[in-house]
Formats: C-alpha cells, sequence, structure tokens
C-alpha cells in the first residue's frame, strides 16, 4: 500500500488516477508521495518512506530541489499541463494592453446612473481608443510548451512574431510555426519589438533578466508581459521604465508591493493556471508520474533526476538506485550481483549534472543482504526494491 499527501487542495481528477493500492496519509511524514501546488517547502522535514513529490505545476521555487535530491527523492513538475490556460490569458493580457478595456469598463461603472450614459458613451469612448495587434510585433523569450502556444497563437492573429531560445527542445521545435522568425540574439528582440513576452524558469541565469540594460533597448512605448515569474524582472527598473514611459504597459500575473498600483501596471492576481482545464490536467499529469515511478520505477518529467522508461516491470524484481555521477558505479553494482550470482535481464543507467539513476531488472528474488551491499557503495543515495 503506498501513502500520498497532499500539502494543498489537489482536483478530484488527479486524485482518482491513484487505485486501491494508495490510501490518503496520515501527515507529510508518513507519506510515500507528497502532491502540491504552491505551498512552500523549503523548510520541511522529510520523513524516511518519502519517495516522490509531484509539483502540480510548472514552476518548482517552492521545493528545495538539492535537497530532495541527496536524499534520493524525484521531484516531478508537469509541463505543458497548463499551457493552454496560460497562452490565452497571455492574448488577453495583450488586448488589455492595446485597447484601453480596463479603463472603459471603470468608466461605464462610475456613470451606470447616468440617465443619459447612451449619449455619453459616444463622446468618452475616444478616451479608451487603443491599436489592433494586427501588424504588430510579438517577441517571445522561451519557446518551450507555453511560449509555442503563444507564438502560434499570436501568428493567427495576425501578428509579426520573433522567437528567441538557444535551448529549444526538438518537439517545440516541430510544434512551431514555421512562420515564427528566429531571433538570433535576445537584444534583437527587445530592439525590434512593440509587444515582449517572456516564458522562461527562473533560474540563476534568468532572474532579473528584463532588467534597465534590457528595458534600454526596447522600443519606446513597448508593451511587457510577464506570465512566467514575477523573478524575472526588475521591477524597480520596470517602475521607472513605466513613469518615463519608455515602457507603455507591463502586464503581469504576479501582485507585488513594488508593482501594484503603479501607473501603467496592469496587474493580474496569478489567475494564469486557474482554470478548471489546468489544474484538472495537472493533477492528473503529476498522479501519473508519481504511479509509474513508485510501481516501476520509470522517471518522466523530473526537475532533479533524469527521466528513464524501462516499461512495465513485468515479473522480474527491479532495483533502481538513486546516486550522485560518478565513475565505475556501474561497475560496483553488478559486482555486488555477480558475487551473490544473480542473472540481470534488463539495465539502464541515465545522468542529469550530478546526479543518476539506474533501473536493473532481476529475474529473482532479490535477498537483503543484496540491498545492504548496494546501500553501502558509496555515493548512493536510495535503494529502492519492487516486487
Amino acid at each position: 500500500m503506498y501513502k500520498y499527501y497532499c500539502l494543498n487542495q489537489i482536483s478530484e481528477v488527479g486524485m482518482k488516477q491513484f487505485t486501491e493500492d494508495y490510501a490518503p496519509a496520515g501527515g507529510p511524514k508518513s507519506a510515500d508521495a507528497i502532491l502540491v501546488r504552491s505551498a512552500n517547502m523549503h523548510e520541511m522535514e522529510f520523513g524516511p518512506e518519502l519517495k516522490a513529490i509531484g509539483r502540480a505545476g510548472a514552476g518548482v521555487n517552492n521545493i528545495p530541489l538539492e535537497k530532495c535530491a541527496e536524499q534520493g527523492i524525484v521531484v516531478f513538475n508537469t509541463p505543458g499541463a497548463n499551457a493552454n490556460g496560460v497562452k490565452e490569458l497571455v492574448i488577453a493580457g495583450m488586448l488589455l494592453a492595446s485597447r484601453d478595456i480596463i479603463g472603459g469598463i471603470n468608466w461605464v461603472q462610475e456613470n451606470e446612473e447616468d440617465g443619459n450614459i447612451v449619449k455619453e458613451t459616444e463622446k468618452a469612448k475616444k478616451a479608451f481608443a487603443g491599436y489592433e495587434l494586427e501588424g504588430k510585433k510579438l517577441g517571445v523569450i522561451g519557446l518551450g510548451a507555453i511560449g509555442v502556444l503563444v507564438a502560434n497563437a499570436a501568428m493567427h492573429l495576425g501578428m509579426d512574431v520573433y522567437g528567441y531560445d538557444p535551448y529549444v527542445s526538438i518537439d517545440s521545435a516541430w510544434r512551431l510555426s514555421r512562420n515564427i522568425i528566429h531571433a538570433k540574439t535576445v537584444d534583437e528582440l527587445y530592439k525590434e519589438c512593440d509587444f515582449i513576452t517572456i516564458h522562461v524558469p527562473a533560474l540563476e541565469s534568468t532572474i532579473g533578466m528584463i532588467d534597465r540594460d534590457a528595458i534600454s533597448l526596447m522600443k519606446k512605448g513597448v508593451v511587457v508581459l510577464n506570465f512566467a515569474r514575477d523573478l524575472l524582472v526588475d521591477e524597480e527598473a520596470m517602475v521607472d521604465a513605466l513613469v518615463a514611459g519608455q515602457v507603455k504597459h507591463y502586464v503581469t500575473d504576479f501582485p507585488t508591493p513594488v508593482i501594484a498600483g503603479v501607473k501603467g501596471a496592469i496587474v493580474i492576481p496569478h489567475l494564469g493556471a486557474s482554470t478548471e482545464e489546468s489544474e484538472d490536467n495537472c493533477a492528473r499529469m503529476a498522479a501519473k508520474q508519481i504511479r509509474a515511478y513508485l510501481e516501476h520505477g520509470n522517471i518522466q518529467n523530473s526537475v532533479n533526476y533524469p527521466d528513464s522508461d524501462m516499461g512495465l516491470r513485468g515479473k522480474n524484481t527491479r532495483i533502481v538506485l538513486l546516486h550522485h555521477n560518478v565513475p565505475n558505479m556501474i561497475g560496483q553494482f553488478t559486482k555486488i550481483l555477480a558475487d551473490d550470482n544473480m542473472n540481470i535481464a534488463d539495465m539502464s543507467n541515465k545522468s542529469k549534472g550530478g546526479y543518476a539513476y539506474t533501473m536493473i531488472d532481476i529475474d529473482s528474488p532479490v535477498p537483503e543482504k543484496v540491498v545492504d551491499d548496494l546501500r553501502k557503495v558509496g555515493e548512493v543515495l536510495r535503494v529502492r526494491v519492487i516486487e
């Protein structure tokens, strides 16, 4: 029986992925797996049984990835599961910035009791006139699951779309419209585009990337959209740019004390993935990934260990080893098994940065002594036997 614990409310669609072999844990310290959305886990102490954390969403800033890796805990996220919901809100953000829809709606609410509102509307609407998206240039920084959808959708709206991503995956490249203009540098995109939207993770190399220098390269009156992470934008620099008129609008899904209420900032209360469909998709995907790992040792969409898939284990006993990515680990594992006259039916070894993951199928039961010997190998972080 596997036990799971939810740190946040998780969609019932996801919970239905668990079979009768799963049950809710009484608390996080007794769980085999934890599902989380936004709860901060950095100060948590993990129980010895915790094997996996499933983030129902893409960002993992709330999870201590290195600490988990060192304890042999695989962290999953759900890239692409909420992509359509975010894409639609990005398009809405561009429309809010190009047409003063918010100002117009506010005017109607302020004058709703005016008996002459029909007549006054014709006079007032000039103050809220905007411009169309067709023919404007959109720059998309980051062509992952969300960035590709935004770029393709903008093409259908008649925009000229520039894309920048030096690490674009083969899958994303296949899904990207061939009419997207490839920006060779991000500076090129800054200089050319009327709208700039950012869709990259918050990494050491990307935090604060939209800074004073970047903004200085942009067209006067540019619209910047941030539905990825607030940390990607230097908000003090953005406020100054809004006040100076260098940036016409900053559309962000992340309210902070610095940016909320600033003239020209269109601040949305983190609604990007807040749709029923997105929450269902993320929960379903997270639960499936946890099941695949707990039951068969297969890893898909891990952020701290390599992806690895040896299919269903069938009648074999599967040994999974989480360890540091150093030389001679495989040799030590196979020697221990050979010394006990155990036959290896199949094996896989993958690495990701400083960590590696080895799966070994054995066509016989695995004695506890063998498991103990494997645990004693230097640089091994965790050993699991799946029978």
